[in-house]
C-alpha cells in the first residue's frame, strides 16, 4: 500500500496509513476516516483517501455503476483547507472531469457532516 493513502479496510485494523510532509501521521487523515464509518449513504463500501494538493481525496468503489460501469472506484469528494482553520467541500464532476465547489468557509466537521450525510446525492453517486 502508498504510505500516502488512507484506508478504512476491513482486515487487522493497523490504523490510518496516511502520511504528512515530515513522515508524521496526518491527524485530519483520521478524523475522516473515522466520519466516514458512520456515514449514511452506502454503509456497505469502504472508501479510501488520498492527498490531493494541500488536502483529501476520498476515493469509493463506484457501486451504483452511474460512473463506472464495473464497479471500480471513483473520486467523490476533495477536502481542501483554507485560510483561518476553514474547509472547502468539492463533489467530483465525472463527466467535466473537474472538482466543483459545494460548500465554503466550513469547519472540518460541518465539511464531514455534509458529506458523510449527501441528502442531495451530491457525492455518493
Amino acid at each position: 500500500m502508498n504510505p500516502r493513502t488512507a484506508t478504512g479496510g476491513t482486515g487487522p485494523r493497523r490504523g490510518p496509513q496516511a502520511v504528512g510532509a515530515g513522515g508524521v501521521v496526518a491527524l485530519d487523515a483520521v478524523r475522516i476516516l473515522q466520519a466516514l464509518a458512520q456515514r449514511e449513504r452506502y454503509k456497505y463500501v469502504m472508501p479510501r483517501i488520498e492527498p490531493e494538493g494541500e488536502g483529501w481525496k476520498v476515493i469509493s468503489p463506484n457501486c451504483s455503476r452511474n460512473i463506472d460501469a464495473a464497479g471500480g472506484e471513483i473520486p467523490i469528494a476533495w477536502l481542501q483547507p483554507g485560510a483561518g482553520g476553514l474547509w472547502t467541500l468539492h463533489a467530483r464532476d465525472h463527466a467535466a472531469g473537474r472538482w466543483v465547489a459545494k460548500a465554503v468557509g466550513l469547519t472540518l466537521g460541518e465539511a464531514l457532516a455534509r458529506l458523510c450525510a449527501d441528502s442531495g446525492r451530491e457525492f455518493w453517486v
